[in-house]
């Protein structure tokens, strides 16, 4: 019994070895692994872009970032000062509460603003540069906020720093900067923020 088992350790063994993958000669091709592109178009999107206007970049929700996308601002002849300033932002605001279009949507992109909320300037106590929401910008989603504070501060409706002073109906207005963290997490990452003196 003992040489019967000691004879069939070498067969067992080469049909062990034997089981796996073996090389082959013949060339294999698959493909590329798959990938989904998103968040990139192609080509610009004329449908969302006018032939006249200020040009401006919004930014707008996909996946789990913020992306600036190119749009323009129809801004009256002779605007200038506080009010180009609510004009441009008003505008802004607009394109951020628009459905993204066709091509867009088939990127993967999105928005979280709605519509309806309107832009005035400072009141008499505010910032020269505070911008009035017709909402609270607390009571905004945070995909919401994260997309006006950094549409708004890399615009001409701010002073070029990388912020922006909002203010809802009645509350004192705040002004938000829009960072790095928040383009990349603006479901997770609120725009900071810190009080402002009156004007």
């Amino acid at each position: 019994m003992t040489v019967r088992r000691l004879l069939a350790l070498p067969l067992l063994a080469g049909l062990l070895a034997g089981c796996g993958i073996r090389a082959t000669e013949v060339p294999t091709d698959f493909g590329p692994a798959p990938s989904r592109v998103r968040c990139s178009l192609s080509e610009p999107d004329v449908t969302t872009q006018s032939a006249r206007g200020v040009p401006v970049r919004v930014f707008l929700l996909c996946g789990s970032s913020l992306v600036a996308v190119d749009r323009s601002v129809l801004v009256p002849d002779g605007a200038a000062g506080a009010a180009r300033r609510v004009l441009v932002a008003q505008g802004l605001l607009d394109e951020l509460a628009e459905s993204p279009s066709s091509a867009e949507k088939a990127a993967g992109y999105t928005t979280d603003v709605r519509g309806g909320i309107k832009v005035s300037g400072p009141g008499a106590k505010d910032p020269d540069d505070t911008l009035r929401l017709s909402t609270s910008p607390t009571d905004l989603t945070s995909y919401a906020l994260a997309q006006l504070v950094c549409t708004f501060s890399d615009s001409a409706a701010a002073e070029g720093d990388g912020s922006v002073v909002l203010g809802g109906p009645a509350e004192a207005p705040r002004r938000y900067e829009c960072t790095d963290e928040v383009r990349s997490r603006p479901g997770s990452k609120e725009p900071p923020s810190t009080e402002v003196k009156d004007g």
